[in-house]
């Protein structure tokens, strides 16, 4: 048996008239498309009905059988769902189940996103869009730049350069009213810019997880968020003590002096904000329970690292001499190994421990 099915996916039958839903037979579908025409006749699920009943008149070598299906208004996912409940329902009332094909006739895309859940329940011969003749694929260029819109992914692609180039006009008169004329396309090169390398690096990817694991550290109580806060602001200020002291050295300076002075003016700050950061986030392991002695190494090495730096660059500079280099490299070398080695051996001794109270000669046996 063939079965012409008539699709309504936003329930337009059953919202703008009494019909009820499913409809099975020539004569009801026939009926409901009247209702439907009399109360909206510019609504295009009546050429949909009326296809059907045409559909199920010519076709005369076969039984065939018609009905219609609504989903709901609102939700793409409910309505897939109501029209497939619907579906189950007229093939229940047909006589010859096991047998059955459909003919799905719709009025345009959107209506045809609802094809998986039809063929889950019976073999679909084919699909069938209705459409008026004077407005053939109005509906499907409306519902393809619908989804284009709703797709954060295209969305980002399309309308934030096309706001950018809206924005040249407005820009323009701005900064020509403050008086730097020539400033505009520089700043729109800038805007620019930063939106492709921004796409490019995926850097909305990093900010949106960045807002996630803010929000849940807030929550969750995460001690890293006040030290990494702490250890942002040191490092800003190291930042400006390495400039502050590069533009104290006397002309000309060299490129190995430029670094030093950014180094050695910035070095201590540095420190100080990896420590804290580092401190931070052992304390955070320690409370989720997931604490292991090597966590310990980070605070360590960070100082072993940033006494290098400050030898290397002091040295550069002129402000050190070459004992104290030798010396801070020593320091810094076997500061790092023997922070490695005497956190290693403590772990190693408490999972020795931990074996031994749990195996069958421990204190619990006793």
């Amino acid at each position: 048996m063939l079965l012409v099915l008539c699709v309504d996916l936003d329930d337009d039958l059953g919202r703008k008239t009494d019909v009820e839903t499913p409809v099975v037979g020539r004569d009801a579908v026939g009926e409901a498309a009247v209702a439907l025409a009399e109360t909206d006749p510019e609504d295009s699920d009546v050429n949909v009905l009326f296809e059907g009943v045409h559909i199920h008149d010519a076709i005369t070598d076969e039984p065939v059988e018609v009905a219609a299906v609504t989903g709901v208004d609102g939700s793409d996912v409910a309505a897939n769902r109501a029209v497939g409940e619907e579906l189950d329902t007229v093939l229940a009332s047909l006589t010859a189940r096991e047998d059955v094909r459909a003919l799905v006739v719709t009025d345009g895309a959107q209506d045809e996103s609802v094809v998986p859940v039809i063929r889950s329940r019976v073999h679909i011969d084919g699909v069938r869009r209705v459409v008026v003749r004077q407005a053939q694929d109005l509906e499907s260029m409306y519902y393809t730049i619908k989804q284009v819109l709703d797709d954060p992914e295209t969305r980002g692609t399309i309308l934030v350069p096309l706001g950018i180039l809206l924005l040249i006009y407005p820009v323009t008169i701005l900064l020509d009213y403050l008086g730097w004329p020539g400033s505009a396309l520089g700043v729109i090169s800038g805007l620019f810019g930063l939106y492709l390398l921004g796409r490019g690096l995926g850097v909305e990817q990093l900010l949106d997880d960045l807002v996630q694991q803010t929000t849940a550290g807030l929550y969750a109580g995460r001690v890293t968020i006040i030290t990494y806060v702490v250890a942002a602001a040191l490092l800003f200020i190291g930042g400006v003590n390495g400039v502050q002291l590069l533009e104290s050295l006397p002309d000309p300076v060299s490129a190995v002096e430029v670094v030093s002075a950014l180094v050695y003016g910035a070095i201590q700050w540095f420190a100080v904000a990896g420590v804290t950061s580092s401190l931070g986030r052992v304390t955070d392991e320690y409370l989720r329970e997931k604490f292991e002695w090597r966590y310990l190494n980070a605070p360590f090495y960070v100082l072993a690292i940033s006494a290098v730096l400050h030898g290397v660059s002091g040295f550069f500079l002129g402000f050190q001499d070459l004992q104290y280099l030798a010396a801070v490299l020593t320091g810094g070398t076997l500061l790092g190994l023997s922070s490695t080695l005497a956190f290693a051996v403590a772990e190693s001794r408490l999972e020795t421990a931990d074996r031994v109270n749990q195996g069958p000669g421990g204190p619990s046996s006793e």
